[in-house]
């Protein structure tokens, strides 16, 4: 990696297909938003060699051509590749948006990665949805390293930030997660400030200068190894201590100088297993420089630490029916399995593919079959179907590099893949595989729409599926209480992006309309009614009369229709017309135009004519009867309460159950989990939480996490049942 002792560039440029998984990296970045993210990834690529020094590619665009909307709201909203090659090595770069609301895009790039970057900058320090990310990788064993950036502002301080990162990351263990380098500082500008002009090699003692824009390698000046002694033997024991060779620490400790060429090989098999977690800096190259500030190191660390998919063991497969189905890892020559990480539409190309092969060699044109993927929920259908595939290529900014092949372990983009969404798994026609899917958090924020015109009624529809088909975090709803149309959202960035993405990719306007819960009602206490159905105009006549007693039900009971009409005062054929009809009013309510539930209706008694009494007579008559014994009955409104359960650090937990109490929630209780978090648990209604997940990460700065389910409709308060009943009026 970049201290080693006669560490050079060496072979660099664009990345073509791989021809041996040992001779590809996969790495997501990962980082809060504003971290420096994609200008890390644009220096490592001019450092590769992949863009010019304007930071543009042979062919036109920019690494950072992305996405228009990335571009109007200056800032990452999807998951990105961008492959280069260093010292003969593909690297696949994932960079992934920092903002909370796409972490769907970060989960899909730790699915299609084998190791992870945390990018830190400086002057922000480390916020809490770093944090929750770096626990989730821990918790898979991902290998993982820190990179350092904004070194260039003025309280920006290396020392103190790799500190705050050993006790962010390091958890029992701070001295697992130490620094390979420490700055090498220019003169002192007016300000005071000396900026970070190299980097001092801690295992090889030597200075790494980019104050020029390209690295220069030389020795340091006697009186600065003092300087670095303890820092450079805290990192040799932090090496030593998690080696595997057992005899190391007793020869360090015994006085023997340990070989710089030996410490470097066990810092790269601890990196690799994911049990030591370097601290690298980078920034920017200099005006006009191609080699930014430690990019060299970190592009060495990646080959040269960071494991390669050989090392990485497969999620779950089976066969498509659920089967278990060994497959040899990571095997070119083995059956295909892979699978689709990224979904997006092209303009001149339609539906472009990002897929990571896990098993096999994909070719171009050939056909293969799709599988997937459990997310009917969501407006996602299940796929099993086969599927003729066009070009494939590796992405860079806006351009599409063509390939021959993709071996198992690399990733590349796949054209014309029509029924394949995120997370379908790709396989051989004649040997049909299922991976399986990777977790995906659940959209909270609810987004009510309707077409803005009758031209965009008629293309609303399919401008939803293939929203959807893009983006497995968002969830497409057709409630069938409110008659709304809503799209499930993560946050209120994930839901501007949508809007964005169904106006100018598929051309549909839209309005977002205030998001309707479904309500109900349901009688107080008992009641009677008398419906009478009687027309005589001529011709055949209409006759109908029934007397019904209403008594409300425990909740969740439903309408329970009972006959106790004696001596045929209506006719046996007639009783299931007034029930019908009975059941029909119920459905469009009585009080405030919500169905009514929880109820007895008793059929007492009723009056029929031989020649004009008929089945419509009757379910007119019973829906009468049913209204007038609401006339004179006290009618509840039911509004949905949620079971929520709340997530939060221990700073937050008074905030957060406070918060709770305001809209009207129960807390039911807390328990005490791991990484000192509290889980909250409580029942609140769901017209009071329809923002709730703008609001908590308000509240608990970006730290809480919350999950809902349907608990039971229970009565509103009357105050604010009025208040919808009014709504309801003004509204009719």
């Amino acid at each position: 990696m970049g201290d080693k002792a006669n560490a050079h560039p060496g072979a660099a440029g664009r990345a073509t297909a791989a021809d041996h998984p040992a001779s590809v990296r996969n790495v997501v970045l990962v980082g809060h938003s504003g971290s420096g993210k994609t200008t890390l990834v644009e220096a490592l690529a001019l450092t590769a060699g992949a863009v010019n020094r304007a930071g543009r590619v042979e062919d036109g665009g920019t690494v950072s051509d992305y996405d228009e909307i990335e571009h109007r709201q200056q800032r990452s909203v999807q998951l990105s590749l961008v492959p280069v090659e260093w010292d003969g090595i593909k690297v696949n770069i994932l960079d992934t948006p920092g903002y909370a609301d796409f972490v769907g895009e970060l989960r899909a790039g730790l699915r299609a990665a084998d190791a992870a970057l945390f990018v830190v900058s400086a002057s922000d320090g480390v916020d809490g949805s770093t944090r929750m990310v770096w626990e989730e990788c821990a918790a898979v064993g991902m290998p993982r390293a820190i990179v350092v950036t904004h070194l260039e502002a003025a309280r920006a301080d290396y020392e103190e930030m790799t500190r705050i990162c050993a006790e962010a990351f390091g958890g029992d263990d701070p001295d697992a997660v130490l620094p390979l380098y420490l700055p090498l500082h220019g003169p002192e500008g007016p300000d005071g400030h000396a900026p970070v002009t190299g980097l001092i090699g801690l295992l090889s003692q030597k200075l790494f200068d980019y104050s020029t824009g390209e690295r220069k390698e030389s020795d340091p000046d006697p009186e600065r190894l003092p300087l670095i002694e303890e820092a450079r033997n805290r990192l040799i024991e932090g090496i030593i201590s998690e080696s595997e060779d057992e005899t190391l620490m007793d020869r360090y400790l015994g006085g023997e100088s340990i070989d710089v060429k030996t410490l470097i090989e066990d810092l790269e098999r601890a990196v690799a297993r994911g049990v030591f977690f370097p601290v690298l800096a980078a920034a920017p190259a200099a005006d006009g420089g191609r080699q930014g500030l430690g990019t060299v190191e970190l592009l060495e660390l990646v080959t040269g630490g960071f494991p390669t998919p050989l090392e990485r063991e497969a999620p779950r497969i089976t066969t498509v029916d659920g089967k278990p189905r060994e497959v040899k890892l990571c095997d070119p020559d083995g059956p295909l399995v892979a699978e689709v990480v990224k979904t997006a539409s092209d303009p001149y190309v339609g539906r472009v593919s990002l897929v990571r092969v896990f098993s096999g060699t994909l070719h171009p044109d050939e056909t293969v079959h799709v599988s997937g993927h459990g997310l009917a929920d969501r407006g996602h259908e299940d796929h099993d179907v086969d599927e003729r595939i066009g070009a494939l290529s590796a992405p860079f900014g806006k351009q599409q590099r063509t390939l021959t092949h993709c071996i198992a372990g690399d990733l590349a983009s796949v054209a014309k893949l029509s029924r394949a969404e995120t997370g379908d798994t790709l396989s051989a026609k004649d040997d049909p595989l299922l991976m399986e899917p990777w977790q995906m958090p659940d959209p909270l924020l609810p987004l009510a729409i309707q077409a803005h015109s009758k031209a965009d009624e008629d293309k609303l529809s399919q401008g939803l599926s293939r929203l959807v088909a893009e983006d497995p975090t968002m969830r497409l709803e057709q409630n069938q209480d409110t008659h709304q149309v809503v799209l499930w959202c993560l946050g209120e960035a994930h839901a501007d992006v949508a809007l964005e993405r169904l106006r100018s990719r598929y051309g549909v306007q839209v309005d977002v309309i205030p998001h309707k819960v479904s309500l109900r009602e349901t009688f107080a206490d008992k009641s009677a009614g008398r419906g009478r159905h009687v027309k005589q105009s001529g011709g055949h006549g209409q006759y109908a009369i029934c007397e019904i007693e209403v008594e409300p039900l425990p909740g969740g009971s439903g309408i329970e229709f009972v006959d106790k009409v004696v001596g045929g005062a209506v006719p046996r054929q007639f009783i299931p017309s007034v029930e019908k009809g009975v059941r029909a009013q119920a459905a469009k309510g009585v009080a405030a135009g919500y169905p009514l539930i929880d109820i007895r209706v008793t059929l007492l008694d009723g009056k029929a004519h031989s020649v004009d009494s008929s089945d419509a007579a009757f379910q007119t008559a019973g829906a009468l009867a049913l209204r007038e014994a609401s006339a004179d009955a006290r009618i509840h409104l039911l509004e949905p309460v949620a079971e929520v359960t709340v997530l939060v650090g221990d700073d937050y937990v008074g905030a957060v159950m406070s918060d709770l109490s305001g809209r009207r929630g129960r807390v039911l209780g807390t328990e005490q989990t791991t990484g000192a978090r509290t889980l909250v648990r409580a029942e609140v209604p769901e017209i009071e939480i329809g923002r709730y997940a703008v609001d908590l990460r308000s509240l608990s700065h970006g730290t809480a996490r919350f999950n809902r389910s349907y608990a039971r409709h229970e009565p509103m308060p009357p105050q604010i049942a009025e208040r919808v009943r009014e709504e309801a009026r003004d509204a009719s």
